[in-house]
């Protein structure tokens, strides 16, 4: 199992210091809206590659009252034994970030070879209904925990996207040279980016297919316009219609995660909020299944308000996966009744409470 052991942040948003030692299975943090429960699911977040879960500046975590930075640090142990992982701001530079492991300075990138997270929040309850941006970020996520650098080649691929728009939309003809590098730097790291897409659907297709009958609906999922084949000369024949457009419009950037309700043949968008929670919760345990047995480490689970649209029953059965999976899972609610199937006999957890700005034991 992987789990974060100890948790330290501080100036992070509304907590000027907080420290939580957690046990290596499920971890349920209760406390009033607003209290900062999400708050800590976002610390941990940013101990991996991207923006973390709310996606924003890095300068907005940083507590209004504070010095201008933040930091946040992490005991992780796994198989391969116990790392220290930290990341922050300083506030001569808010939106540098800085990254270290094991006390040495690294980059970004380099987390996902220690740790992989999947999130699930309320914002997400209609990714379904969404943009297809938001599902491709949901997607990416997913693949980042079967393939740690394909955050770093996404990250490649939109800088050379950035610059080819730049330089199609400006004054004067572009360079021809110049837009072919970038185009080939965009079909490298797009074939790599396509591969690496359709490897994780297809290996959660089956995971999906394979996993128990219960309460969540069963997904069926499918990888449209992820084809990033002959990607350099359909960018090179599209320059004048992107140049207009103002962007790529061809490209894995425009891939979408295709789901549906397999007992209802239905699309996942014209389902009840409820079902589209399911199905989102069907997805994440059987990506944390697949992710183990691909690697042994599965990811950490960031589950915030995660009962929120579940009726008993499938709360229940969320408890029973997760135990019987050996994942550490860190959820968040309003009301301890929720999580009363894990306060009475259930898997070992660690309860954490937030009152007035203190993180105590729940």
């Amino acid at each position: 199992m992987t789990a974060i052991t100890r948790l330290t942040l501080t100036d992070f948003r509304n907590h000027s210091a907080a420290s939580i030692e957690a046990g290596r299975g499920l971890v349920v943090i209760t406390g009033d809206n607003g209290a900062g429960k999400t708050n800590i699911l976002d610390a941990i977040s940013l101990l991996a590659p991207g923006r973390g879960l709310r996606g924003s500046p890095l300068s907005d975590a940083a507590r209004s009252d504070g010095p201008g930075g933040w930091s946040v640090a992490a005991t992780l142990v796994s198989r391969e034994g116990e790392v220290q992982l930290g990341t922050g701001t300083i506030a001569a530079a808010p939106e540098r970030r800085l990254v270290r492991v094991n006390g040495a300075a690294a980059t970004a990138a380099a987390l996902a070879e220690w740790l992989a997270l999947v999130w699930l929040t309320p914002a997400m309850d209609r990714l379904f209904s969404e943009s297809s941006g938001s599902r491709r970020r949901f997607l990416d996520r997913l693949v980042l925990a079967l393939h740690p650098g394909h955050g770093q080649r996404v990250s490649r691929y939109e800088a050379a996207m950035r610059e080819r728009t730049r330089l199609l939309t400006a004054d004067g003809p572009a360079d021809p040279v110049w837009l072919a590098g970038l185009e080939a730097d965009m079909a490298e790291h797009g074939a790599a980016i396509a591969a690496a897409r359709a490897d994780t659907v297809t290996a959660l297709a089956a995971q999906l297919a394979d996993a128990p009958d219960g309460v969540f609906a069963r997904p069926l999922i499918a990888l449209l316009g992820n084809d990033a084949g002959d990607l350099a000369d359909r960018l090179a024949r599209g320059r004048a219609r992107d140049a207009a457009a103002a962007r790529a419009i061809d490209g894995p950037h425009r891939a979408d995660l295709a789901v549906t309700h397999a007992a209802k043949a239905m699309p996942a968008a014209a389902c009840s909020t409820g079902e589209q929670k399911a199905l989102l919760i069907a997805i994440v345990l059987a990506h944390a299944g697949l992710a183990a047995q691909r690697s042994g480490r599965p990811p950490i689970l960031l589950l915030d308000e995660i009962a929120a649209h579940l009726d008993a029953s499938r709360r229940a059965a969320l408890f029973d996966r997760l135990a019987a999976m050996g994942v550490q899972a860190w959820m968040t609610g309003t009301d301890a009744a929720l999580f009363a199937d894990l306060a009475s006999g259930g898997p070992p957890t660690c309860w954490l409470a937030l009152h007035g700005g203190q993180i105590v034991p729940g």
